[in-house]
């Protein structure tokens, strides 16, 4: 892992930072040029669908909508899914199961294949993956419901 006080210009932030990032009153931990991956799109278009209320419903379409808004994502084209092969015989190396962790493997070999680090809130989400630089982002304080994930 990379010290996160190191600034990079270009980063992938991993879904659950991007679900952070209204509530972030300190940026100095995020890229310069923040990036996202289409697999993060595709995670955050679930939320809205399985939200038990209105209310975690309208939070987590906001997030979809704004996510969709500010960033034009990075696919998972053919070099990702070389990199994915190499994400998934690490996490299998390191007694994970992909399973579980199969959309911030997915994440992490966009971030390998454009050759860029990745920034989450929950780096052990990452943990056992070869070859990916993770950085650390600061949690903010909890607030409503619509701030979960779709794991």
């Amino acid at each position: 892992m990379t010290d996160p006080l190191v600034q990079r210009r270009q980063g992938v932030l991993d879904t659950n930072t991007v679900i952070m990032l209204s509530r972030m009153t300190d940026t100095g931990s995020l890229p310069q040029e923040p990036l996202i991956t289409a697999v993060t799109l595709a995670e955050l278009s679930v939320g809205p669908l399985v939200a038990s209320t209105d209310e975690e419903r309208a939070a987590r379409q906001a997030h979809l909508q704004q996510a969709e808004a500010d960033f034009d994502p990075l696919p998972f084209d053919a070099q990702a899914a070389r990199a994915f092969g190499r994400v998934a015989a690490s996490l299998r190396r390191a007694g994970r199961k992909l399973n579980a962790r199969a959309y911030d493997a997915m994440i992490a070999a966009i971030a390998l294949a454009n050759g860029l680090p990745v920034y989450t809130c929950n780096p052990n989400d990452f943990a056992g993956i070869e070859g990916v630089d993770v950085i650390p982002v600061p949690f903010p304080p909890t607030s409503a419901a619509g701030d979960k994930t779709v794991d």
